[in-house]
């Protein structure tokens, strides 16, 4: 391939430009273009991240009968394979290696097409996902040359570069997107697989973003008044699931980054609505725009709403949040939870998301701006810390860097995944679910203070590991000359 990229030019470690140029000599300059409207970066370029192919790989290893190949650099594959199965995958993921020989003489696309016909088994499998990583990506490598179809079974390939896709919550929408594009258009042919547990009888509402298993059937809770159920969520469990998504009446863009899979949906004909029901405000504006989109009679979404709202305010008053809290990850759902949290009564000055400024977000943003909360959208670690430094508020959430920085400071902290993420957020029984674990960290604040004033200096700059009892020292100048100078002699004077 005349793109492909050698030692000479450093591999995957020879920087973004040189990389973009690559993968456009390469003729991958149509990719780029769509990723980079898809997902623009900040002035910084990009936030930091795990390697962003993650989303992707999460998002295969997700759905029933999905095979997943990853083509990259061996330490990339090994990184992310690593990371999937931490996170409970538990499927074997394939690889296609290469070399610069088999770059340069385009071997690397027979091995995958090779790799993808041995993968392509329809008792197995009702798709293969195959993800370029960064080096094929800038190699040109074609995977729009694959077979679109092998005995029945759908083949996928996707480019994710970490220069084309600036984090790994962004890249769960490039294979959400391309497996809706290739759903819809299979929908368009003719007749498809009935989707599992179909409802015939109601118009339905897809939610568009992963979340926490209780969320979806506390939504479908708040529709049932609407006359509306709740359709697949995308990304999706299996393949029918995005026949039912795609047969929605209303696309629900909880998570606003999926900017594809909201392209699709609209292509579908169907109209896609932002924001969540998220506390009080937010749970009333969000079922009159859904009730609106799918032409609900205003009755019914008075309804809705009349039982709904009485069990969300109260669960709000029922657990009261007193604390000054900032909020920050790259989940994209941070603005949602900001706005939670200030209606049970917290003080929420900074909210920086990972993620970019879309119009899915853009009434969230607005709310919490009217309460003067600062929104930064692609924030930097580097933001998120001097905003805590500057706050130094009762609680941080955030990423894990941004935690081990916090108590390091003496301020209770919770990263945001684990802890705000693994939790309901919508309806009454969001309501309720972050007052404990904020009272809980933030009641030992005052234990986080001891701990710092008593190991205050241990462990950190030239005295940080195990056993240093003294800074170490440079050696003294004049022996560091007579080791130049040593240096210098030929092997024979040295004894050699």
């Amino acid at each position: 391939m005349d793109g492909a990229i050698g030692p000479d030019q450093g591999g995957c470690h020879g920087g973004r430009e040189t990389m973009q140029q690559a993968a456009r000599a390469a003729g991958k300059s149509v990719v780029l273009d769509q990723l980079m409207a898809d997902y623009p970066r900040g002035p910084h370029d990009q936030p930091q991240s795990m390697c962003p192919a993650f989303g992707s790989l999460r998002v295969g290893l997700r759905m029933r009968r999905t095979a997943t190949i990853l083509c990259g650099s061996a330490c990339c594959v090994y990184g992310l394979t690593f990371t999937s199965h931490f996170y409970g995958a538990k499927r074997t993921v394939g690889y296609v290696p290469f070399n610069s020989e088999t770059l340069v003489r385009g071997q690397i696309y027979e091995d995958i097409r090779d790799a993808v016909f041995e993968a392509a088994k329809p008792d197995n499998c009702d798709a293969v996902v195959v993800i370029n990583l960064c080096v094929p990506t800038a190699s040109g490598v074609p995977l729009d040359r694959l077979p679109k179809i092998i005995v029945g079974v759908r083949i996928i390939g996707i480019d994710v570069p970490g220069f084309g896709v600036p984090t790994h919550a962004e890249a769960k929408d490039v294979l959400a997107a391309a497996m809706l594009r290739f759903a819809r258009e299979e929908a368009l042919q003719g007749p498809v697989a009935r989707p599992t547990n179909l409802i015939a009888d109601r118009p339905t509402v897809s939610l568009i973003g992963e979340l926490f298993p209780v969320d979806p059937v506390g939504v479908g809770q708040l529709l049932e008044p609407m006359g509306l159920a709740l359709a697949p969520s995308i990304p999706g469990r299996e393949w029918r699931d995005l026949y039912g998504a795609l047969g929605c009446a209303v696309a629900a863009a909880v998570h606003p980054f999926y900017t594809g899979a909201v392209r699709e949906f609209r292509a579908a004909g169907r109209p896609v609505v932002g924001s969540a029901p998220v506390g009080l405000e937010g749970t009333a504006a969000w079922l009159e725009a859904i009730g609106a989109a799918a032409g609900v009679t205003p009755s019914a979404i008075d309804a809705a709403k009349a039982r709904a709202l009485p069990a969300i305010r109260a669960a709000l008053q029922a657990n009261p949040i007193d604390a000054r809290i900032t909020i920050s990850g790259y989940e994209g759902s941070e603005l949602l939870v900001a706005r939670l949290l200030i209606e049970a009564g917290a003080d929420v000055p900074y909210v920086g998301t990972a993620l970019p400024r879309t119009e899915w977000s853009e009434a969230d943003r607005a709310w919490l701006q009217a309460r003067g909360v600062h929104v930064q959208y692609r924030a930097s670690l580097e933001q998120d810390m001097a905003a805590m430094a500057d706050v130094r508020p009762d609680l941080a959430v955030g990423t894990t860097p941004l935690v081990q920085k916090a108590k390091a400071m003496g301020i209770p902290a919770l990263y945001f995944t684990n802890m705000v993420s693994a939790r309901p957020l919508f309806g009454p029984a969001g309501a309720g679910a972050l007052a404990a674990i904020v009272a809980a960290q933030t009641r030992g604040r005052e234990r986080f203070s001891r701990m710092v004033s008593f190991f205050e200096g241990v462990g950190t700059g030239d005295t940080a590991g195990y056993g240093w009892t003294e800074i170490p020292r440079a050696p003294a100048p004049k022996l560091a000359k007579a080791a130049a100078k040593a240096s210098d002699l030929p092997a024979e004077a040295m004894g050699s």
